[in-house]
Protein backbone atom coordinates (compact mmCIF):
# COMPACT_ATOMS: atom_id res chain seq x y z
CA UNK A 1 0.00 0.00 0.00
CA UNK A 2 1.51 3.35 -1.00
CA UNK A 3 2.37 5.48 2.01
CA UNK A 4 0.51 8.42 0.46
CA UNK A 5 -2.80 6.63 1.05
CA UNK A 6 -2.38 7.27 4.78
CA UNK A 7 -3.36 10.89 4.14
CA UNK A 8 -6.91 9.64 3.58
CA UNK A 9 -7.19 8.30 7.15
CA UNK A 10 -8.92 11.43 8.34
CA UNK A 11 -12.13 13.42 7.98
CA UNK A 12 -12.53 15.23 4.64
CA UNK A 13 -13.11 18.95 4.96
CA UNK A 14 -13.90 21.72 2.52
CA UNK A 15 -11.47 23.75 0.39
CA UNK A 16 -8.01 22.71 -0.78
CA UNK A 17 -6.08 20.01 1.04
CA UNK A 18 -9.26 18.69 2.57
CA UNK A 19 -7.76 15.28 3.29
CA UNK A 20 -4.77 15.24 5.60
CA UNK A 21 -3.45 12.87 8.22
CA UNK A 22 -4.92 12.80 11.70
CA UNK A 23 -3.29 14.93 14.38
CA UNK A 24 -1.54 13.26 17.30
CA UNK A 25 -3.88 13.38 20.31
CA UNK A 26 -2.85 14.46 23.78
CA UNK A 27 -2.72 11.42 26.04
CA UNK A 28 -4.40 11.52 29.44
CA UNK A 29 -1.52 9.89 31.32
CA UNK A 30 1.14 12.36 30.11
CA UNK A 31 0.77 15.08 32.70
CA UNK A 32 2.12 16.46 35.94
CA UNK A 33 0.91 18.84 38.64
CA UNK A 34 3.16 21.40 40.28
CA UNK A 35 2.02 23.10 43.49
CA UNK A 36 3.21 26.62 44.26
CA UNK A 37 2.85 28.15 47.74
CA UNK A 38 1.23 24.97 49.08
CA UNK A 39 1.85 24.10 52.73
CA UNK A 40 4.72 25.64 54.64
CA UNK A 41 7.85 23.59 53.78
CA UNK A 42 8.08 24.97 50.23
CA UNK A 43 9.15 21.57 48.82
CA UNK A 44 6.17 19.89 47.15
CA UNK A 45 8.02 17.48 44.85
CA UNK A 46 6.65 14.48 46.75
CA UNK A 47 3.14 15.78 46.12
CA UNK A 48 3.86 15.88 42.37
CA UNK A 49 5.29 12.34 42.42
CA UNK A 50 2.32 10.89 44.30
CA UNK A 51 -0.48 12.30 42.10
CA UNK A 52 -2.77 9.60 40.71
CA UNK A 53 -5.30 11.70 38.78
CA UNK A 54 -6.77 15.17 38.48
CA UNK A 55 -9.90 16.69 36.99
CA UNK A 56 -9.17 19.59 34.67
CA UNK A 57 -10.94 22.96 35.03
CA UNK A 58 -14.64 23.08 34.13
CA UNK A 59 -16.40 26.39 33.51
CA UNK A 60 -20.08 27.30 33.76
CA UNK A 61 -21.81 30.58 32.91
CA UNK A 62 -24.97 31.53 34.75
CA UNK A 63 -27.94 32.27 32.51
CA UNK A 64 -29.55 35.69 32.17
CA UNK A 65 -33.05 35.55 30.66
CA UNK A 66 -34.44 38.60 28.86
CA UNK A 67 -38.21 38.33 28.45
CA UNK A 68 -39.72 40.29 25.57
CA UNK A 69 -43.13 40.63 23.89
CA UNK A 70 -43.57 37.22 22.21
CA UNK A 71 -40.24 35.62 22.98
CA UNK A 72 -37.15 35.59 25.14
CA UNK A 73 -33.41 35.62 24.62
CA UNK A 74 -30.47 34.60 26.73
CA UNK A 75 -27.16 36.11 27.78
CA UNK A 76 -24.12 34.75 29.57
CA UNK A 77 -24.01 35.93 33.17
CA UNK A 78 -21.29 35.53 35.79
CA UNK A 79 -19.07 32.49 35.45
CA UNK A 80 -18.09 29.82 37.94
CA UNK A 81 -15.00 27.62 37.88
CA UNK A 82 -15.99 24.21 39.20
CA UNK A 83 -13.73 22.73 41.94
CA UNK A 84 -10.86 20.45 40.93
CA UNK A 85 -10.32 16.99 42.39
CA UNK A 86 -6.78 15.68 42.91
CA UNK A 87 -6.17 12.12 44.12
CA UNK A 88 -2.82 11.37 45.79
CA UNK A 89 -1.19 8.15 46.98
CA UNK A 90 -0.20 8.14 50.63
CA UNK A 91 3.50 7.28 51.14
CA UNK A 92 5.13 5.36 53.98
CA UNK A 93 7.19 8.41 55.00
CA UNK A 94 4.03 10.49 55.54
CA UNK A 95 5.21 13.18 53.09
CA UNK A 96 1.79 13.69 51.49
CA UNK A 97 -0.02 13.63 54.83
CA UNK A 98 2.41 16.18 56.26
CA UNK A 99 2.24 18.66 53.36
CA UNK A 100 -1.57 18.47 53.10
CA UNK A 101 -1.80 18.98 56.86
CA UNK A 102 0.44 22.04 56.62
CA UNK A 103 -1.88 23.58 54.04
CA UNK A 104 -4.94 22.83 56.17
CA UNK A 105 -3.24 24.43 59.18
CA UNK A 106 -2.56 27.56 57.10
CA UNK A 107 -6.27 27.82 56.40
CA UNK A 108 -7.31 27.05 59.96
CA UNK A 109 -5.26 26.12 63.04
CA UNK A 110 -7.10 23.05 64.29
CA UNK A 111 -5.06 22.78 67.50
CA UNK A 112 -5.55 26.37 68.63
CA UNK A 113 -8.92 26.77 66.85
CA UNK A 114 -7.59 29.94 65.23
CA UNK A 115 -8.62 31.16 61.78
CA UNK A 116 -6.40 32.66 59.09
CA UNK A 117 -6.43 36.46 58.89
CA UNK A 118 -7.21 36.60 55.16
CA UNK A 119 -7.30 34.46 52.02
CA UNK A 120 -3.96 35.85 50.93
CA UNK A 121 -2.23 34.06 53.80
CA UNK A 122 -3.17 30.57 52.60
CA UNK A 123 -4.17 30.61 48.91
CA UNK A 124 -1.84 28.76 46.54
CA UNK A 125 -1.33 28.17 42.81
CA UNK A 126 -1.17 25.02 40.68
CA UNK A 127 0.17 24.15 37.27
CA UNK A 128 -1.53 21.29 35.43
CA UNK A 129 0.89 20.54 32.59
CA UNK A 130 0.41 18.23 29.61
CA UNK A 131 3.73 16.60 28.67
CA UNK A 132 5.08 15.17 25.41
CA UNK A 133 6.24 11.83 26.84
CA UNK A 134 9.93 12.69 27.14
CA UNK A 135 11.91 11.50 30.16
CA UNK A 136 15.45 10.94 31.40
CA UNK A 137 18.13 12.20 28.99
CA UNK A 138 15.46 13.31 26.52
CA UNK A 139 13.66 15.51 29.02
CA UNK A 140 9.93 16.20 29.25
CA UNK A 141 8.55 19.13 27.27
CA UNK A 142 5.36 20.96 28.22
CA UNK A 143 2.70 20.99 25.48
CA UNK A 144 0.20 23.14 27.36
CA UNK A 145 -0.54 24.32 30.88
CA UNK A 146 -3.49 25.36 33.01
CA UNK A 147 -2.37 27.91 35.60
CA UNK A 148 -4.72 27.69 38.61
CA UNK A 149 -4.69 30.80 40.83
CA UNK A 150 -6.33 31.80 44.11
CA UNK A 151 -6.74 28.16 45.22
CA UNK A 152 -7.52 26.66 48.60
CA UNK A 153 -8.55 23.24 49.92
CA UNK A 154 -12.33 23.10 50.01
CA UNK A 155 -12.36 19.56 51.41
CA UNK A 156 -9.93 16.73 52.13
CA UNK A 157 -10.89 13.05 52.17
CA UNK A 158 -8.42 10.60 53.73
CA UNK A 159 -10.50 7.69 52.36
CA UNK A 160 -10.38 4.16 53.80
CA UNK A 161 -8.22 1.48 55.34
CA UNK A 162 -9.42 -1.91 54.05
CA UNK A 163 -8.26 -5.51 54.70
CA UNK A 164 -9.82 -6.75 51.45
CA UNK A 165 -7.86 -4.67 48.92
CA UNK A 166 -4.31 -4.30 47.58
CA UNK A 167 -4.81 -0.63 46.67
CA UNK A 168 -2.64 2.08 48.22
CA UNK A 169 -4.09 4.49 50.73
CA UNK A 170 -5.24 7.69 49.08
CA UNK A 171 -5.94 11.31 49.91
CA UNK A 172 -8.48 13.17 47.79
CA UNK A 173 -8.33 16.96 47.60
CA UNK A 174 -11.22 19.12 46.41
CA UNK A 175 -9.72 22.44 45.37
CA UNK A 176 -11.68 25.66 44.93
CA UNK A 177 -9.97 28.45 42.97
CA UNK A 178 -10.60 31.93 41.60
CA UNK A 179 -9.33 31.70 38.03
CA UNK A 180 -7.60 29.49 35.45
CA UNK A 181 -5.54 30.59 32.44
CA UNK A 182 -4.20 28.41 29.60
CA UNK A 183 -0.67 28.63 28.20
CA UNK A 184 0.89 26.87 25.22
CA UNK A 185 4.31 25.29 24.80
CA UNK A 186 5.97 28.72 24.72
CA UNK A 187 5.54 29.31 28.45
CA UNK A 188 4.12 32.32 30.28
CA UNK A 189 4.08 34.59 27.22
CA UNK A 190 2.26 32.05 25.06
CA UNK A 191 -1.42 32.41 25.95
CA UNK A 192 -3.46 29.60 24.42
CA UNK A 193 -7.22 29.24 24.83
CA UNK A 194 -8.60 30.77 28.03
CA UNK A 195 -6.74 34.03 28.58
CA UNK A 196 -5.73 34.68 24.97
CA UNK A 197 -6.28 38.23 23.65
CA UNK A 198 -9.53 38.28 21.66
CA UNK A 199 -11.22 41.24 19.90
CA UNK A 200 -14.28 42.50 21.72
CA UNK A 201 -17.55 42.30 19.80
CA UNK A 202 -19.19 45.65 18.97
CA UNK A 203 -22.82 46.52 18.33
CA UNK A 204 -21.88 47.61 14.81
CA UNK A 205 -20.76 44.12 13.88
CA UNK A 206 -23.65 42.53 11.93
CA UNK A 207 -24.69 39.09 13.06
CA UNK A 208 -22.68 39.31 16.23
CA UNK A 209 -19.34 38.82 14.49
CA UNK A 210 -16.27 40.12 16.26
CA UNK A 211 -14.92 43.51 15.30
CA UNK A 212 -12.54 46.04 16.78
CA UNK A 213 -13.05 49.76 17.06
CA UNK A 214 -16.23 51.72 16.46
CA UNK A 215 -18.79 52.82 19.00
CA UNK A 216 -20.78 50.53 21.20
CA UNK A 217 -24.43 51.61 21.42
CA UNK A 218 -25.26 49.11 24.15
CA UNK A 219 -27.52 47.03 21.95
CA UNK A 220 -27.95 43.37 22.80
Amino acid sequence: MPITSLTNISVPTEAGGSNSTLLMPKLQYRFRILFEGFGTTGDTREMTRQVMNVTKPNLTFEQITLDAYNSRSYLAGKHTWEPLTVTLREDANNNVQKIVGEQLQRQFDFYEQSSAVSGGTYKFQMRIETLDGGNGANGANVIDRFQIVGAYLESVNYNNADYTTNDPMQVTLNIRYDNAIQFGEGGDGDFSGVGVTTPRATAEAPGGTQATGGSNTGQQ
